[in-house]
């Protein structure tokens, strides 16, 4: 008879563990807390507007690609992808921005107007870029972070440096125009930390902006949940929701079940997807691997304020992605690391998704995805939310030059109490633990419990780290420990 797993949580790396478990032969079921699955990439429906509740960048798509060939399948097999044109616009000041093109030679030919001689510096950069990618994302970040060996190769021996250097340093020394670095900085953000402390060799994440591109998912990113939810169910995975897990039972530090609604559910392993530090409260003190301490000491990617809003009307000046970078980024900076506050001048990004698909919002009617990036476990209130969102929209509308207060159809907004209260997010950030150099790979928390035999973890607080296409790989890489280990 099969082994049965219970997996807790239904997001990205849970069900993509729970794939490749069903694949191998388990008897799978996942339990998920909320109505719906899809955890952080949960869906939001009003008056006719459709918003993604989490991630809205579909990067990588190779990634996606190769998760759906490991079934014999195709993305296209379960949703549409469209590739942005332009990517995404960038303000620096009212009316003043930066348009980044769906292809490099666009983007060298903005680069080389804002600074001449930086495209050859560009195409030099990005090549180097394509290697990191090459190295990193064909082939180390599906390794399992067991020990530091695994990031030793040919090719990473050669690129030592990379690790020591940080983004800063290594964009800095080739661009000096304020606006281009900026824009270069920017996709190291999806990784959690400051880009002066993230190594070099992540510069992979430009590649995948200016090499590979940004898409977007028909009807949304959870369209890509609803994709994976099919693909488990063919493969016979069985889904839980309104299912909250408040204990997980060993005997003879062995796991023998979980507690689920306040009933018993017997299972051979368990593997979670939800938050570690979370998954480890469930289990008495001496069971767990990591203390408080340790969590404490460690650097959080930042949580966020998000507002999910519909206009009355089409808006314009705005690309489907619009970043605001029209107030200092070192300040906010500070205000997410150094000394955690809320931001006194916050930059802030905005997604306008009905710009692309039709499907989010009525006709003649604009849906609007705003985000500020927090310090986690900061003081949240109704009050400081609606004093941000004036803060926003009137930035907003000065840069844009355009009135949109008055077309706010209604307004939702998420931040960190919604983060703890939703996901059991630690301190209630958004997007794991950040990858600085002592937070990467081997040392990561681990995939396997090294105080609990057959408890497995998966997702963004492990390996290899935050973002979709690494949650992806992180439920592979568990679902393989598995697959080994039994």
């Amino acid at each position: 008879m099969p082994k049965h797993i219970a997996i807790i949580g239904s997001g990205f790396s849970s069900l993509a563990a729970a794939c490749y478990l069903a694949k191998d032969g388990y008897q799978v079921e996942i339990f998920e807390k909320n109505k719906t699955v899809g955890g952080r990439a949960r869906q939001y429906k009003n008056e006719g507007f459709t918003f993604d509740i989490g991630p809205t960048w579909y990067w990588m798509p190779d990634v996606f690609e190769r998760f759906f060939s490991d079934f014999g399948k195709t993305p296209e097999d379960y949703y549409k992808l469209i590739k942005l044109g332009p990517a995404y616009r960038v303000y620096f000041g009212k009316q003043d921005y930066l348009t980044i093109g769906d292809t490099l030679e666009k983007i060298k030919n903005v680069f080389e107007a804002e600074e001449p001689g930086s495209a050859i510096k560009l195409q030099k950069f990005m090549d180097d870029a394509q290697n990191n990618y090459n190295i990193a994302i064909k082939d180390l970040v599906y390794r399992p972070g067991v020990s530091p060996l695994e990031l030793v190769t040919p090719q990473t021996m050669t690129r030592i440096g990379k690790f020591f250097s940080t983004i800063a340093k290594q964009v800095r020394k080739e661009f000096k125009n304020p606006r281009l670095v900026a824009i270069l900085e920017f996709p190291v953000l999806f990784l959690g930390a400051k880009p002066s402390n993230t190594p070099a060799f992540y510069s992979f994440m430009n590649y995948a902006d200016f090499g590979i591109g940004t898409f977007h998912p028909k009807n949304g990113m959870y369209s890509v949940i609803e994709g994976m939810t099919a693909l488990a169910k063919e493969l016979g995975v069985i889904i839980h929701t309104d299912s909250d897990v408040t204990a997980i039972q060993t005997e003879n530090n062995t796991v023998t079940g979980i507690e689920v609604n306040n009933a018993f559910a017997k299972a051979d392993l368990v593997l979670s997807g939800a938050d570690y530090h979370h998954t480890e409260t469930l289990l008495p003190q001496h069971l767990r691997q990591y203390s408080e301490k340790y969590w404490e000491r460690k650097t959080f990617a930042p949580s966020s304020l998000l507002f999910y809003v519909g206009f009355d009307k089409k808006l314009k000046n705005v690309d489907h992605h619009t970043l605001f970078f029209d107030v200092d980024f070192a300040q906010h900076a500070e205000a997410i690391y150094d000394t955690p506050k809320w931001p006194e001048k916050p930059l802030f990004y905005a997604s306008f998704p009905s710009m692309t698909d039709e499907s989010a919002a009525p006709e003649g009617k604009e849906a609007g995805i705003f985000l500020i990036p927090l310090a986690p476990g900061l003081k949240d209130t109704p009050e400081l939310r609606e004093q941000y969102f004036d803060i926003i929209m009137n930035r907003f509308e000065t840069v844009t030059d355009q009135k949109v207060i008055p077309h706010v159809n209604f307004k939702s907004s998420f931040c960190v109490n919604d983060f703890v209260k939703d996901y059991n997010s630690y301190k209630g950030n958004a997007y794991g633990m950040a990858n600085t150099l002592l937070q990467t790979a081997f040392l990561r928390p681990k995939l396997k419990s090294k105080k609990v035999e057959n408890l497995y973890f998966t997702g963004q607080l492990t390996v290899p780290g935050p973002g979709v296409p690494p949650s992806l790989i992180s439920g592979k890489l568990t679902a393989q420990l598995i697959a080994k280990n039994n």
